[in-house]
Formats: C-alpha cells, structure tokens, sequence
C-alpha cells in the first residue's frame, strides 16, 4: 500500500494515532494557548523568534484552534481541513490515511498537455468532477485544472477569496474526496492541475495580522488589499511548502499560479520553482504555469513551462466579437497583425506601449520562447465571469467563425486550454459568484455595478442594478454549465485526436516559421515541428474571402468541406480555417 504524506515545518502533523505536534508562527505574541475541544488547554513552547509549538496526545480527527493572548481563538493557517468554514476550528488530518490506488503514476509530458478549466462547485464538488473524468477523458482533454479550492468563506465562491491555503473547501467535499478525484483521474491517464492564489487573502476570515502582521507590507498596494510580504524567509516558505504540498501529498500533475504579478518579489517564484524541480522524485512529470499580467517572460526561461497568454485571447476576442472596450482597445488597430504577432511569438506586447494603460510599456521579448511555452484560450473564467452578464461567445458569435476560431486554437502548437461547457456551445453565463454577508456583501455588490457603470452593451432601459448580484444563489446556480451541442463535442473530439495523432508527436522541439496578416481579419502561420514535419494554419475569421499564400502538404482539417482545396489555389472563404501538414522531407 502506498501512502503520501508531506512532513509540514507547522501546522498539525500526526506523529501517531493519538500523537500530533502543533506549530505556529506568531511572532506579535508573546503566548499562545493550544486549545482541543473535549481537553485542557496547552500552553505552547516559544522559541523566542515567533515559533510556537506543542505535542498533544491526539489524533486524526480532532477539533483544535489557537488562543492568543487577547483570548481571541484562531483557525491554523496551515490547516489541512477545516471542521466547518473558515471561522471555524481546524481539523487534525493524517494524510497517511488514504491508499492510492495508481501511486506508480507519473505524469504526462508538457506538450501532450490540453488543460480543461472548471469551477468545482459549479462541476457538483469532488465527487461531480470525478463522474464527470471518463467524458472528458473520451472528449481528448488530456489535464483537468481546478480554480482554487483554498478554504473560502460560505459555500460558493469563484476561490480567489481564499485564506487557509492548505485546506480544501468543505464546500467542495473532504481531503480523501480530492485524493480520489485525483487518483481516478491517473487511473485514466488524465492530469489534474490546481490554480492556486499567491498574491493576497480575501476579505474574510484572515486571521494573520493578529498576530503575524508581519506576513505583509503596506508599501505595495494590490487590487485585493495589503500586499504579501516575500521578502521575509518564513511567508516564502509557508507558499513553497503550500506548492509542496499539492504536488507531493495530494498529486496534482501541475500548479497554476494566478496573478503573479502582483507579487512584489519576483525572485521568490524562481526560488519556489528551482525547489519544486528539486524535490519531485526523479521521472515524475511535474508543470508550473504563470498567470502574469505584465508579459515578463523571463520566467519561461527557467523552471516554469508556460504562460497565458492573454494577448492572443484579447485579439481574437476583438476579431470575433467586435468589441473594442476596455483593454480590448489596445487590440482593435491591426488585430489581424497582431494575432499573427501572437501565433508568431507569443506575446503581442513586448515592450510597446499600452494606449489603453496610459502609454505605459508592457512586457518583455518572447520570441525566442518555443510555442509549447504559452497557453491559448479563447475563454476562461476570467474573460467570461468578468463581463457583467457571464456571457459566452456561444451566445453571440457567428457559429462558423468561432468554430475556425475553435480549429485554429486547438491545431495551434500553443497548449490549449477550454474552459468548462465550451466544448459543448454552452450558452449558459458564468457569473461573479460569492457568499458573504452584512456590510462586505454590499461591498461586494454596489463595487461589482460601479465597476461597469460605463459599460455599453446594456440593453435599452438595463442599467447596473440588472447585473446579477454575486451573493444571490441564484447566481451560482445560474453559472453551471449546459452544454449539449453534440455537433460542436464532435468537432472538440475530431481536432483534439487530430492534435493528439499528427500534431502533439512534433511538439517537442518545435519553432514558427512565421505569421502573416492575409486579410483584415485572417492569418497565416507555419511551424517546423520537432519531427522535421511543417505545419500550416490559415485562418480567416473574416466575412469575405481572402487571398492565402498556397500551403503544401496533406490537407489535415478543413472547416468547411472545399475548402482545403481553394486553399490550396490561394483563396480562403470567410470563416474558415484549414490545416496543412508537410512531412519532413527524407534525404536523397
């Protein structure tokens, strides 16, 4: 029997069935009281530099908090469950406890990767997702990714209000529930990814700066409150071990770490990731991705895989919607070019100016970066629940020309990520959802409706009172996903095993040939795949035809049947996308 257990420097951990040891770092106190529900309180040992701990006799199971010297009783920040919600005691887990039942597993390489973005509770928790692993499975996903599951408070949240990052939302289902999720997922050669969120705590249920205000910095402001102090050893510690963790104890196949570039002290994800590649057993197939903002690339040339890439969602965003709002304005001039640029390079933005962020540069040369480095999407939780109505794409765009779109992501060599529903057309929103109270519910509301109070797409006579307010539960049940076009699930599955048989096996070591505009809206872009083989994407989004320099090799897609073979005479109709592969040419 093979057991994973992760040998924390704080927090609960069993030392025996009815043995555990307790460590805390507090260092604004000068005592601090063990309190087990059922037993005496235990005053802990201080070590003089903010260190706290005690031995107590025991097990998995227990209900425990710490007492400060106010007498205020907290959660442990680096607890493994809690007994209810985030004001609640913590639980003593063994994670000894479950037996996996693939433990020889070792992950998949990164180019094979074809990320599903989901929302836990909105996938019916653990135990949903789990049913759900053949579908995706069968669909040709090949790694499912969870918006964070860190201990939230209420019983619905997007997850990025999270503030005890090592326990699982009760929400959600139960530590074993997650491992068996996790365990069924390998057992189908399926990867599970985690989004996990460095860069700040939410508005309810932190209870660090009473007596560890040192755990921040208020010189740095962030969109979320008081920024993350990284300069200190013990809060870098604290988030590698929590990476650790997830990879080690519960065996996820990847991190994805979100925002990033709200952490004042970059240096920190270099340090966390090197510690990552140095721990992870020998073959293991691990991956770390960024989510950051401000294009900086240089992380991608260490021990992280890849990045989103915003850039290429935000112009083809433009091309298939029209719309020019908002950041969507620094893609509206020349997005044809600009989507090129992407296919191309990666990065739109590297180094340029931003009209949209008042002439401010954005990010760094990317160029160089093989196309594997960057994850492409045409909607994520972000882009969709960020929009005052949740609506898709589905729900507007012209059927035809999201579908080439659809082609052009998932036969890019860039990894492609879909986000839960997408594979189905579901028309269904994904809403800003959340489950706080009293003055913070208010907060929550009346800031979500002023932050598109100059949004232009209301309805005549809608103003922001028709945005559907995010503690409503109505809201979050509004938000899972119906996705029942069989006709657009056949076309996932045809490219996804077109990608997996053709596409994927020359992924490793391959390099763009280059993009070019064709058209105001259409595309041509070329790679030299690991094999020797040349692939050929021509895309026109676009309502008329356009000229298409003529691609060699065997047709391998084409959108629309006929249109391979005009293509192949230099002409693409509107709405399209073919695919073009020239094998490597033998020697003579």
């Amino acid at each position: 029997m093979t057991r994973f257990a992760r040998d924390l420097p704080f927090g609960a951990t069993v030392l025996a069935p009815d043995r555990t040891r307790f460590r805390l770092w507090a260092p604004a106190q000068s005592r601090v009281v063990l309190d087990i529900e059922g037993r005496e309180p235990i005053a802990m040992a201080g070590d003089g530099a903010g260190w706290f701990e005690a031995e107590a006799a025991c097990g998995a199971g227990a209900r425990y908090r710490f007492r400060l010297e106010d007498g205020l009783a907290v959660p442990d920040p680096a607890a493994r469950a809690q007994d209810i919600d985030v004001h609640d005691p913590s639980l003593v887990v063994d994670p000894a406890s479950y037996t996996w039942r693939n433990p020889h597993w070792r992950g998949r390489p990164w180019p094979q990767t074809v990320l599903y973005e989901l929302h836990p509770g909105a996938m019916g928790g653990f135990a949903g997702i789990e049913a759900r692993l053949p579908e995706l499975a069968d669909l040709g996903v090949t790694a499912v990714e969870l918006m964070p599951i860190a201990d939230f408070p209420g019983k619905r949240n997007w997850g990025y209000d999270g503030v005890l990052p090592f326990a699982p939302d009760r929400a959600y289902g139960t530590p074993d529930a997650l491992k068996s999720l996790i365990d069924t997922a390998h057992g189908l050669g399926l990867m599970v990814f985690l989004d996990v969120v460095y860069n700040h705590f939410g508005p309810d249920g932190n209870y660090l700066s009473a007596y560890a205000p040192a755990f921040f910095r208020d010189d740095v402001p962030t969109p979320w409150g008081t920024a993350i102090d990284f300069r200190r050893p013990e809060v870098r510690r604290f988030f590698t071990e929590n990476a650790l963790y997830w990879l080690m104890e519960y065996r996820f196949d990847g991190l994805r770490l979100d925002a990033v570039h709200a952490i004042a002290t970059p240096d920190w994800l270099d340090e966390m990731a090197a510690t990552v590649r140095g721990t992870v057993e020998p073959g293991r197939e691990v991956h770390l991705v960024l989510e950051h903002d401000a294009n900086i690339a240089d992380h991608l040339r260490g021990d992280f895989d890849a990045q989103w890439n915003d850039d290429a969602h935000h112009v083809l965003h433009v091309l298939l919607t029209g719309e020019s709002d908002g950041y969507y304005s620094d893609y509206a001039d020349r997005p044809a070019e600009r989507l090129a640029r992407c296919l191309a390079e990666g990065f739109v933005y590297q180094g340029e100016a931003s009209a949209y962020r008042k002439g401010e540069h954005r990010g760094t040369p990317s160029a160089d970066l093989p196309p594997t480095t960057f994850v492409l999407f045409l909607q994520n939780h972000d882009q969709i629940g960020n929009r005052p109505f949740g609506d898709r794409l589905a729900a507007s765009v012209d059927p035809q020309a999201l579908e080439a779109a659809v082609a052009l992501q998932l036969l890019c060599p860039q990894i492609p990520l879909i986000f839960m529903g997408e594979e189905g057309a579901s028309r269904t929103p994904f809403l800003y959802f959340t489950d706080h109270h009293g003055a913070l519910a208010d907060a929550v509301r009346e800031g979500r409706r002023r932050e598109f109070a100059g949004f232009t797409g209301f309805r005549a006579g809608e103003g922001t009172a028709a945005i559907p307010d995010p503690n409503a539960a109505a809201t979050f049940e509004d938000s899972r996903p119906v996705a029942a076009d069989e006709g657009r699930r056949t076309l996932y599955r045809r490219l996804l095993a077109l990608r997996a048989e053709r596409i994927v096996p020359g992924l490793a070591g391959a390099r763009s040939l280059g993009a070019s505009a064709c058209g105001p809206a259409a595309v041509a872009a070329g790679w030299r795949l690991g094999d020797g083989a040349v692939l050929t994407l021509l895309t026109n989004l676009g309502t008329a035809p356009c000229s298409v320099p003529p691609p060699e090799g065997e047709l391998l897609f084409e959108s629309r049947a006929g249109l391979g073979a005009a293509a192949a005479q230099g002409s693409l109709g509107p709405r399209a996308t073919v695919a073009f592969l020239r094998p490597r040419a033998e020697p003579a």
